[in-house]
């Protein structure tokens, strides 16, 4: 009886006599379940292209952030920073998204294109070495130390109520609404979007009817680095352009796991449940356990999903064929 009243009547009690802070509690998670969300929409777009978890999807999101403060702050590689000069932020984000799909193109020739047809597990397998090798070259052009971002999204905060609201956070929930759209558009409503699909059920197939593989593959990589660019602007500016941003692809796993590994709203319903659970968690049973649920939650629900749920949320339903 002790037991229960301490993990369910107890915290119930609480949130009843707090409901703001209760409220402000479940608003912070929603604003780091956007930011998850951004990046498992990356994992979404690979997924349903080519059927392979990449694993560099983080990697990404910070070779992008790196990319951006470079060209803002001047310090570009290879005597670069010597013609061009500092940019302007908005200059800056455009020319970031030109080097990410010069970056898709090279991806497509040198690793997708010699593993076109091999396993799933050997794809998975180059995306690890990718990651590698990303963030090596990040860290030899910029170094490791953490840098600052600011792109000029408004930040400060403001009350409703006994609530406080930060402004960047809005700004963040808003752009991630409005990706979700347009991919969501993008999938069902235009050609490509079901070359796209196409390409992920059978590569062989689609070659055969005249899909043209390697320009689809430039293409979602090339959004994809483009959502992955999204994403580091929004770490970066919360919390300063740094190498555990790569991390976060660890993250996002049970994020997918959650919404379904093709499903654009999956991820983003999928980001905004791990983040509330995890705040929530956190402030109102992490005391039992000592704290740091908040590192380990995700993993428990994806782990709870795997069993009773596999596809996820808004996933395709799983068929075997026998």
């Amino acid at each position: 009886m002790e037991f229960i009243n301490l993990v369910l009547i107890g915290p119930i009690l609480e949130i009843a006599e707090y409901p703001a802070f209760f409220l402000e509690v479940v608003f912070g998670g929603l604003m780091s379940g956007v930011m998850y969300s951004l990046v498992a929409l990356g994992f979404v777009l690979i997924f349903k292209a080519s059927g392979v978890f990449n694993f560099a999807q983080g990697v990404f999101a910070l070779f992008a952030a790196l990319t951006l403060v470079g060209l803002m702050t001047g310090t570009m590689p290879f005597s670069l920073d010597k013609v061009l000069p500092e940019l302007p932020a908005w200059l800056a984000i455009i020319a970031t998204f030109i080097v990410m799909v010069g970056l898709a193109i090279a991806v497509e020739r040198i690793v997708l294109r010699p593993l076109v047809n091999q396993d799933h597990i050997i794809m998975f397998m180059s995306t690890i070495g990718l990651a590698f090798v990303l963030e090596g070259l990040g860290d030899t052009i910029w170094g490791s130390e953490v840098k600052a971002l600011d792109v000029g999204i408004p930040t400060g905060n403001f009350m409703i109520g006994e609530i406080q609201i930060q402004i960047f956070d809005l700004w963040a929930a808003g752009v991630a609404a409005f990706l979700v759209v347009v991919l969501a558009v993008f999938f069902q409503s235009t050609r490509t979007g079901r070359a796209l699909r196409a390409v992920a059920d059978d590569h062989q197939a689609a070659l055969s009817v005249g899909i043209p593989l390697k320009n689809i593959w430039i293409i979602v990589w090339s959004v994809a680095g483009l959502v992955a660019l999204v994403a580091g602007i929004m770490w970066g500016s919360k919390s300063g352009v740094q190498f555990s941003l790569s991390l976060i692809a660890l993250k996002a796993l049970p994020v997918l796991i959650l919404g379904g590994f093709t499903s654009v709203p999956g991820a983003i319903v999928g980001g905004l449940i791990i983040g509330v659970g995890e705040k929530v968690a956190e402030v109102y049973w992490g005391p039992l356990v000592n704290g740091a649920i908040e590192n380990w939650f995700a993993y428990v629900v994806a782990l709870v999903f795997l069993l009773f749920r596999p596809q996820g949320l808004f996933g395709d339903k799983i068929i075997e064929r026998v």
